[in-house]
């Protein structure tokens, strides 16, 4: 069987859940299906982080074009191939293509549709229209948590929910499934000047994540840390880390902490090598996570894995990839966040107990078992 990708996303220079769930799959198709014939279709040069691996049966095309690459250049790629199955792991398929050739599509979620405010105007529009498209025109759907699927049928009420299969993601093993190294978490510390222990998040800045919500629950945090009781005392020294790269409409997010009673507390180191993301995380005293919706979540898996306790909000799939795993707070509520961070803070017991549950609902998703499932589903 001949199978097309569309993987133009690993060309961005920003790094986001898409773009690693894209690259982990690759990493796996070609040993699953080594007797099927794998066209890797792409338009500039890769990330130097988002290189996929080579096997025998890919053969990587690299197909420059100026505009609506899509429609144009890949679609003319497409006629020429003639391959059997085209997956586009985005919310956007080629208008034209040949009948012969079955179109499966990913939809990681419908964020835009809740938090339309959420979203830069021109985005707004390509989102609304090629999400639509490929989900009524595309042969079949692929999405990433029941919540999502429930999502797609709300808002596509005529779509057959036969149509849509609901494959989980994974983690990367190799960065977070580590053993602590001091030595080399102090190095990164040191580099991200980060001198005492540390709250973080990790994933891109930008409204939909609520940070402006976890900000301000750190610094009700730190009141308790300036008005002497006995147990601020232990939040005195505790930082902020927010990791990650700027991503939309984040101005706002840096204006609270630049206004912000304890801004000299918040770390935004910006983007965060691979290879340093694991101990960042294995370091933290929480991993917090109090994004507006997700289709999936997969820091949550992340921390999980490099034995972090976990706080998120309680919306969308998070729960259901979560489970019993974490401290839930409502998304808006940072009085309710600033109490859920101080339970843990406060109880070692609880911090233990979340970190073996954690542990134990990491196990229900892998990479692997993503790309097996989403191979399968391509193939019937």
């Amino acid at each position: 069987m001949k199978i097309a990708i569309q993987v133009a996303d690993l060309d961005w220079e920003r790094i986001d859940g898409t773009r690693v769930y894209i690259l982990n799959l690759l990493k796996y198709f070609g040993q699953i299906d080594p007797n099927s014939k794998f066209l890797i279709y792409h338009k500039k040069n890769f990330n130097p982080e988002l290189i996929p691996p080579t096997f025998s049966n890919y053969q990587i095309l690299k197909k420059p074009f100026p505009l609506f690459w899509t429609q144009i250049r890949l679609c003319h790629s497409l006629f020429q191939e003639k391959p059997n199955v085209l997956w586009m792991p985005m919310h956007n398929i080629p208008i034209f293509r040949s009948k012969k050739i079955k179109t499966i599509v990913t939809i990681h979620d419908l964020a835009f549709k809740y938090f339309p405010d959420h979203f830069r105007a021109w985005d707004l529009i390509k989102l609304n229209l090629l999400a639509g498209w490929a989900i009524e025109k595309s042969d079949k759907i692929i999405t990433i948590s029941e919540a999502s699927k429930k999502d797609i049928l709300k808002f596509y009420p005529k779509i057959n929910s036969e149509k849509i299969k609901v494959i989980y993601h994974g983690f990367d093993k190799e960065i977070f499934e580590q053993g602590r190294d001091l030595q080399k978490e102090q190095e990164i510390k040191n580099k991200l000047n980060i001198e005492d222990k540390y709250i973080l998040y990790i994933g891109a800045l930008q409204p939909r994540k609520n940070l402006k919500t976890l900000i301000s629950a750190f610094e009700e945090l730190k009141k308790s840390a300036q008005s002497g009781s006995t147990s601020g005392g232990k939040y005195k020294d505790l930082k902020l880390v927010l990791a990650g790269e700027k991503a939309w409409l984040w101005k706002e997010i840096f204006s609270q902490i630049e206004n912000s009673s304890v801004k000299n507390e918040i770390i935004t180191p910006g983007k965060i090598k691979f290879s340093d993301i694991g101990h960042l995380m294995r370091g933290a005293e929480i991993f917090c996570f109090p994004s507006l919706y997700e289709g999936f979540g997969i820091p949550v898996l992340e921390a999980f894995i490099s034995r972090v306790p976990v706080i998120c909000a309680n919306n969308s799939s998070l729960s259901e990839v979560a489970g019993e795993a974490v401290l839930y707070f409502e998304p808006k509520n940072y009085l309710e966040l600033s109490e859920q961070i101080k339970k843990i803070l406060d109880n070692p017991e609880l911090r233990k107990d979340l970190i073996l549950k954690g542990l134990e609902q990491a196990q229900k998703f892998s990479w692997e078992k993503c790309a097996r499932e989403t191979l399968e589903y391509l193939k019937i």
